[in-house]
């Protein structure tokens, strides 16, 4: 296996503020909107530089929304920023009627997403977001697992025209992908190639999944491992590609178990090629207070859970009967 190493640890939402100042620089019709959380969003140093093209909403999320969709009829690219929470639960109404349905090219930046946003409790940690985001016709969905895929993201989707939901945490998390990387919206990254299984992860769980290649490889176990950070549109492809050659699938993702990447490789599995399949997500509950470690350990979202998920698929593939 491929030995994935990182230098430091990194909040991919700061990943969010590096991306965003860089192409505040380099595209004019950027602009940028927060609702009272500059600081949280490391949307301050945009601010600073540009402080025409900043506007500091308040708490008044929908109106945000609202105030982003107007501002593309006069060809500006508006970033929104808040908690991942208030920027889809909160203004769901708003997202659908003023951007995904007239395609308005607004960019939905979400941090603090998951239950890693640790002691702020549940009624904060949104878990479904992706769900929701998934079903809004031509809403493109992005969960980025570090701080530079992160910053590349961000610069990235400003050339993609029409509504973007970009997810990203509040966790330092080990920042393991290159920095000069190119982002392509739906494609795929193979992280490691294995023959056994294929570990599907999004997010705060694609480390979590090279760590448990490591623990499955310790057990002659060759797990392929790839980051799906564009969750819609789906690489349908390279996971059919992958499914074909290993038989069995594990997906991971800090997420509702209904509705986020696991349903997603799901639907297209049953379409194509049906095979023994396993999910490492939450499973139907709120979160709660505690550290980001803690809450992950609780709730299944871990190396661990991941192995065990693995062993267990693997499994059923053995015991499957051919006709």
């Amino acid at each position: 296996m491929n030995k994935f190493t990182y230098t430091d640890k990194k909040d991919t939402r700061s990943g969010f503020g590096a991306g965003l100042l860089e192409l505040g620089k380099s595209n004019p019709d950027v602009v940028a909107l927060c609702a009272d959380l500059t600081g949280s969003l490391k949307m301050d140093a945009f601010e600073k530089e540009f402080p025409d093209r900043f506007f500091q909403i308040g708490i008044a999320e929908a109106n945000m929304m609202g105030i982003a969709a107007g501002l593309t009829i006069g060809g500006k690219i508006p970033y929104t920023g808040t908690f991942a929470n208030f920027s889809t639960g909160r203004v769901y109404d708003q997202i659908r009627q003023s951007i995904a349905y007239s395609d308005k090219n607004v960019k939905i930046c979400a941090s603090h997403a998951g239950i890693t946003l640790g002691e702020d409790g549940a009624t904060h940690q949104i878990l479904e977001d992706i769900g929701m985001m998934r079903m809004l016709p031509g809403m493109v969905v992005i969960n980025t697992c570090d701080y530079n895929q992160t910053k590349a993201a961000t610069i990235a989707i400003s050339k993609h025209h029409g509504p973007v939901y970009l997810r990203f945490g509040r966790p330092v998390v080990p920042n393991f992908t290159p920095a000069d990387q190119k982002f392509e919206i739906g494609k795929a990254i193979l992280l490691n190639e294995g023959n056994d299984i294929t570990i599907f992860a999004t997010g705060h769980l694609v480390w979590k999944s090279l760590e448990a290649c490591e623990i499955l490889e310790e057990k002659g176990i060759h797990a392929e491992v790839i980051n799906i950070h564009t969750i819609k549109p789906l690489d349908t492809e390279a996971v059919l590609r992958s499914v074909k050659k290993t038989g069995c699938v594990v997906t991971a993702e800090e997420h509702q178990v209904h509705g986020g990447l696991g349903d997603a490789i799901a639907q297209v599995l049953a379409r194509h090629h049906p095979v023994p399949m396993e999910f490492v997500a939450v499973n139907d509950s709120f979160g709660e207070s505690g550290t980001p470690e803690q809450l992950m350990i609780k709730f299944g979202l871990d190396s661990v859970n991941i192995v065990a998920a693995a062993e267990q698929v693997l499994n059923r593939k053995k015991s499957e009967v051919h006709f």
